[in-house]
């Protein structure tokens, strides 16, 4: 395991923002996150923490990088952050589609838990009748 935070700036990219957008959602100036960013500098124990609610994610997962070979063993991923739109819908990014195989017209199932938080399931054909 090495310490990588080479993923602030794909995780901002994937979430849409910009850098300007990032510093100031965390209170930080524009060009904290380019240094960040650039690898001139690393961000405080405060700052990760800021930066891993942002992305939903831990501080963990968010400075640590772990071999492919345990990753894939995990299977857990970070897509970024969608928005919910004003007709309660979410654009899920397109990465997360490709991963799953999700497609347009593919039903979803969505479970919830006031502690731990929302999850969806892609339902098989099979699944629903």
């Amino acid at each position: 395991m090495d310490i990588n935070l080479n993923k602030i700036k794909s995780l901002r990219k994937r979430s849409g923002m910009t850098q300007e957008q990032l510093a100031e959602r965390i209170g930080v100036s524009r060009q904290a996150i380019a240094k960040w960013e650039s690898g001139d500098s690393v961000p405080d124990l405060h700052s990760c923490v800021a930066l891993a609610r942002t992305f939903g994610t831990t501080v963990d997962a968010l400075i640590c990088s772990y071999d492919s070979e345990e990753s894939a063993e995990d299977g857990k991923y970070v897509f970024g952050i969608a928005r919910v739109n004003d007709k309660g819908q979410v654009t899920l990014p397109v990465q997360c589609r490709k991963t799953f195989g999700i497609e347009p017209g593919d039903l979803i199932l969505v479970l919830g838990d006031e502690n731990k938080g929302i999850a969806m399931v892609k339902m098989g054909k099979d699944d629903v009748e």
